[in-house]
């Protein structure tokens, strides 16, 4: 990176931290912590449910897919919309009369402790393995950048954004996201200007369409149904949406922003924003990832995007390495000339050799990844979380190259504060003032009465809730930043964040479609229905290859069935007995 490249991410990130580090001089309450001001705009509201759910694995993992796979995965949001209604309907009007500070605390009131705690427990897991691998994710852009090994740079990152978010809670978060987002969408914009530009004439958006569509990689919706398939219309639509059911109406990393809001109207508003707009904008970024294919269709692209695990390759077998990429070499300059030719011819003859141009580099790339695996085995061998990365170093002008760093690390530190944020709470009030501290912290917020304590014993106590809260959320932070040292295990990093949710949000899910539907199940009926619903789940993962999509819907079914089943076999009275 040049001087201006620093600059720019200088500037950028250090006018987004530091509006964060001012807004924490306010929090000096638990309940400003962990609920923030309550009285945040929809538009803010929806931004920040936005960049909950963008991390920075979006933007480097998505291109990557639709370079490799092509627009399919864009089918994986199609149940959002409806969810979101689904929500706004439903569940945003209970938690707020309830006024509480988690979703869980929700079903305490409809059941009881144990299955709070339940719950909470499986969104920690689930939610706390995810975060790891937030962090590790923008740490592959800073050790290419500077040449630190990635693990050092999931240290340092880690610590930077335990720091922010312990220091300011829910207020900084909600606060800084609107101005992350925004960051965000102009780095997309110049970075898609920037790979239009280097197109070569006459080539641009329904030429690069074309060629991707030849490839089979515009095959946008998918109506086949296939279980075992991870991306067709029909996943999309059922497993898609229970999934965006669970994430957005169970998961405490987004009730927490729509709460924010302090209103059902603003909640409402801001959670269809992201409903509406979720779709375009993941189209969008997926459509990065065919631009790259267009422009690598032109232009050489290295037999590995990832430098360092190629770097290793050579050094272990230079000669190997040098023969394939020789190979590499020839077949991309008869790639070339075959794009060239089907740009300007759209005969059957001009497609067919085009694709088999296309399918010999996409072969001699697939052989790259096995040679680098076998010279290099302590490296990612799969690459795919690097293209869009890649480019950036190559290809853009300085300035550009800050600016991507910069949307890279707000959105990093955008989710991961979420997270973590919502980790923090949830083991905080679902767990410690639940159940090992509720008579020193009894009184310290309104939900739970004054308990007939002085206001200066409410005072320390919500002190002593707050500090605690602090705490919570930094053992979270490093949790899950021993876990993002282990995250190059994955082939790529969006899917391994999606599997990971979709282990637990069906179970999930299903607790609360008891609590509203069932009115007549107790928590005997609902504790046993989560253990044999994910048991089931964890079934499917173990044993069978269904797509990752349907755990969702089979998590949440079982757990219905299941519960709707004991309601008849064990009565209410001995159900609800301790």
């Amino acid at each position: 990176m040049t001087w201006l490249d620093w600059s720019v991410l200088a500037l950028t990130t250090l006018t987004i931290v530091g509006y964060g580090l001012h807004k924490a001089k306010a929090v000096t309450s638990t309940s400003g912590f962990l609920k923030g001001d309550q009285n945040l705009p929809w538009y803010t509201v929806g931004l920040s449910v936005m960049a909950t759910q963008a991390s920075a694995v979006t933007f480097l993992s998505v291109p990557g897919q639709a370079f490799e796979s092509g627009m399919g995965f864009v089918q994986f949001y199609f149940g959002l919309p409806i969810a979101t209604v689904l929500i706004a309907a439903v569940f945003i009007p209970a938690y707020m009369r309830a006024k509480v500070f988690t979703a869980y605390e929700f079903l305490e009131r409809r059941f009881d402790v144990r299955v709070r705690v339940t719950a909470a427990i499986l969104f920690l897991v689930q939610r706390g393995l995810a975060a790891g691998i937030t962090i590790y994710a923008p740490a592959i852009v800073l050790s290419t950048i500077v040449g630190w090994p990635t693990q050092a740079t999931c240290i340092f990152i880690g610590f930077f954004v335990i720091v922010y978010t312990v220091t300011g809670g829910t207020r900084v978060v909600s606060q800084t996201q609107q101005q992350q987002m925004i960051v965000i969408f102009a780095g997309l914009g110049a970075v898609a200007a920037a790979i239009f530009h280097g197109l070569p004439d006459g080539v641009g958006f329904s030429e690069a369409t074309r060629l991707a569509g030849a490839t089979g990689r515009m095959n946008v919706v998918d109506t086949t149904f296939d279980p075992n398939s991870r991306y067709n219309l029909w996943s999309g639509l059922t497993g898609g949406f229970f999934l965006a059911l669970s994430y957005f109406g169970t998961d405490q990393s987004q009730v927490q922003r729509y709460l924010a809001g302090g209103t059902a109207t603003r909640s409402r508003l801001g959670l269809l924003f992201n409903g509406v707009l979720k779709v375009p904008m993941q189209f969008c970024i997926l459509y990065l990832g065919i631009l790259l294919f267009a422009f690598y269709a032109f232009s050489p692209a290295p037999l590995s995007f990832n430098t360092q695990a190629l770097e290793a390759a050579r050094t272990s077998d230079g000669s190997a390495v040098l023969a394939l990429e020789a190979s590499l070499e020839d077949a991309q300059s008869e790639l070339a000339a075959a794009a060239a030719a089907f740009t300007q011819d759209e005969s059957a003859a001009a497609e067919s050799a085009f694709v088999a141009a296309e399918a010999r580099v996409a072969a001699l790339r697939s052989e790259g990844r096995t040679l680098i695996e076998s010279l290099a085995p302590d490296e990612e061998s799969n690459d795919s979380d690097y293209v869009f990365l890649s480019f950036a170093l190559e290809h853009l002008p300085s300035g550009l190259v800050g600016l991507l760093v910069a949307v890279i690390l707000s959105a990093a530190m955008s989710s991961t504060a979420s997270e973590l944020n919502a980790l923090g709470t949830t083991s905080t009030i679902d767990l410690y003032r639940r159940l090992w501290a509720r008579r020193k912290t009894r009184g310290a917020d309104a939900d739970d009465g004054d308990g007939g304590a002085s206001p200066k014993e409410l005072v320390a106590a919500d002190r002593r809730l707050l500090r605690m809260s602090r705490w919570l959320t930094a053992l979270w932070g490093v949790l899950a930043l021993i876990f993002a040292l282990s995250a190059s295990l994955f082939d790529n990093l969006i899917e391994a964040v999606n599997i990971l949710g979709s282990l637990f949000y069906g179970p999930i899910l299903g607790i609360f479609v008891v609590a509203f539907a069932l009115r007549r199940a107790r928590s005997a009926h609902v504790l046993v229905a989560t253990v044999i619903g994910q048991g089931a789940v964890f079934g499917l993962f173990f044993l069978t290859d269904i797509g990752y999509l349907w755990f969702n819907v089979v998590g949440c079914l079982v757990v219905v069935a299941v519960a709707a089943a004991l309601m008849s076999a064990l009565p209410a009275s001995r159900a609800s007995a301790d």
